[in-house]
């Protein structure tokens, strides 16, 4: 039987991932998958996402039941659907790999059967999605966890009825998580042996799940176009920049949006009051119930004093080295400090031993609540962010809108976001939105949040600033835009799969 012409069908996409708002998050992947499916949807396409069914997780529609098999693993699993924003989600529900008590391990170690949990997550988003109703005009897969995706469709399912073709796509959120096994996990994930190679999935003699995606994917995207750059660099390459130099022509880097939304100042049922770029009265109002949230005094002198405020993994790839680094001279601003977070225990006692030193003017809150991040974005007046390195980074983007000016290391999506305010006493650029310093290094920290505080002292000045901020368009309707005309590039490019590994 003939196919039907490719113009002819409906335009489908099909997302792969492990984690999305509001089934499940550890990090940024979860607000990406939350939000471009919807905003793909609403240009006209008929997006679905899959990812799995967690703890927790609603039960939503059963669409079917049908075994799916992973190597000699197989399991009788259900899908179950629940409504995206205009999209829709698809939960994969087998308890044996995703009824656990965390998404990815125990104490920052995945679990020893990730390849497994994770191959499974892609061969039932392919099953599923390997019905005549059902194709996929591409299939757009995120991060290591997602990897084998576009292997699959090359190896597995080159010859499938429906799927045989299909273009993917494969977005890479953070290339310091590369989804490495032992070698011996090939034959177990039903994949040949001549993916071992430096040129397709070997990396340091181990299986690359993420090498995987980036060799084998129709087309490649990062989440800003900086990072498209870093990452073909030793620098930031995480041993991966030259495969990726060598695939530099089908490598782009697409800004991530936020959900304009939720996050939206001037309808944030988190924030005492609203305000926009045209009224920012309700500023004050979120600062003063900030400083009460975090237990700092509320009098005219301390409302008066600039807030920076921070919501971060304590890690070091968000630049807390640095931090602690320049503890003492950070303390010793006139300045007051409102920190929400966890990662590691060297940095968490960092802030409890600076706040128990400074308790007028340091504050902080180890852990993670939703409420608190708004009211810091609201509330504060300075957003720090002196990450080492930073794939597209969303908080640079949320203090924007809110007009609280961020403070960040030119790297990744914070030097595509992030636009130097210039130094007091000289021309301010006409499209300043913060401020930016380039070495990693205690002194150009401070060096940087030193022009800020200066800046804040000419109020007129900061005003300007700030408006510039909240003038940007950082939504998901602009990024969906340029991932839609990726999907019908690769549908253009579409050739009849090479048939090498038969």
């Amino acid at each position: 039987m003939a196919r039907t012409p490719l113009r002819a069908r409906p335009r489908r996409v099909l997302f792969i991932g492990s984690e999305a708002v509001p089934f499940a998050k550890t990090g940024g992947l979860a607000d990406v998958l939350g939000a471009l499916p919807p905003a793909v949807a609403a240009l006209g396409w008929d997006a679905t996402l899959v990812l799995p069914r967690y703890r927790g997780a609603p039960d939503g529609r059963l669409v079917e039941r049908r075994a799916v098999s992973v190597g000699a693993f197989t399991r009788e699993t259900a899908f179950f659907e629940v409504p995206l924003g205009g999209a829709r989600a698809i939960l994969v529900d087998c308890p044996e790999l995703f009824d656990r008590d965390t998404v990815y391990g125990d104490d920052g170690v995945d679990y020893p059967d990730s390849p497994r949990r994770f191959a499974f997550l892609v061969r039932a988003a392919l099953e599923f999605a390997g019905t005549p109703e059902r194709r996929p005009s591409v299939v757009h897969a995120h991060d290591w966890q997602a990897g084998l995706a576009p292997v699959y469709l090359r190896t597995w399912y080159a010859d499938h009825p429906i799927l045989a073709g299909t273009p993917c796509v494969f977005t890479i959120h953070n290339l310091a998580y590369q989804g490495l096994c032992e070698p011996d996990w090939l034959p177990r994930l039903d994949l040949p042996w001549s993916l071992f190679t430096m040129d397709r999935m070997e990396f340091w003699g181990r299986v690359s799940l993420l090498k995987g995606g980036i060799t084998e994917a129709d087309w490649i995207t990062t989440v800003s176009p900086r990072y498209a750059h870093e990452i073909q660099t030793p620098e930031f390459g995480s041993g991966f920049d030259g495969v990726l130099r060598g695939r530099a022509g089908v490598l782009t880097g697409l800004l991530n949006g936020i959900d304009t939304t939720i996050w939206d100042p001037a309808r944030d049922a988190h924030l005492p009051a609203p305000f926009d770029a045209a009224n920012l009265a309700g500023k004050r109002a979120a600062k003063q119930a900030l400083l009460a949230r975090f237990g700092l005094p509320r009098d005219e002198a301390s409302l008066a004093r600039p807030l920076i405020g921070m919501v971060s993994r304590l890690v070091d790839q968000k630049g807390l080295d640095l931090v602690a680094a320049a503890a003492g001279q950070l303390a010793a601003l006139d300045a007051a400090f409102v920190v929400l977070g966890s990662g590691e225990a060297r940095y968490e006692q960092l802030w409890r031993g600076l706040a128990a030193r400074h308790p007028e003017r340091i504050a902080v809150h180890i852990g993670f609540d939703e409420a608190r991040a708004h009211l810091v974005e609201g509330g504060a007046d300075m957003f720090l962010m002196p990450s080492r390195f930073e794939p597209c980074g969303l908080n640079q983007m949320y203090s924007l809108r809110y007009g609280t000016v961020p403070v960040v290391r030119g790297v990744g999506g914070l030097a595509d976001t992030v636009l130097d305010a210039g130094v007091p006493g000289r021309p301010r650029p006409a499209r300043g939105n913060g401020f930016v310093f380039h070495e990693p290094t205690a002194e150009a920290l401070l060096e940087g949040v030193g022009r800020a505080l200066a800046a804040y002292a000419n109020p007129r000045r900061w005003r300007a600033i700030q408006a510039a901020g909240m003038r940007a368009d950082h939504s998901w309707h602009r990024s969906a835009r340029e991932y839609v005309k990726i999907y019908e590039r690769v549908i253009r490019m579409r050739t009849p799969r090479d048939r090498r590994d038969q």
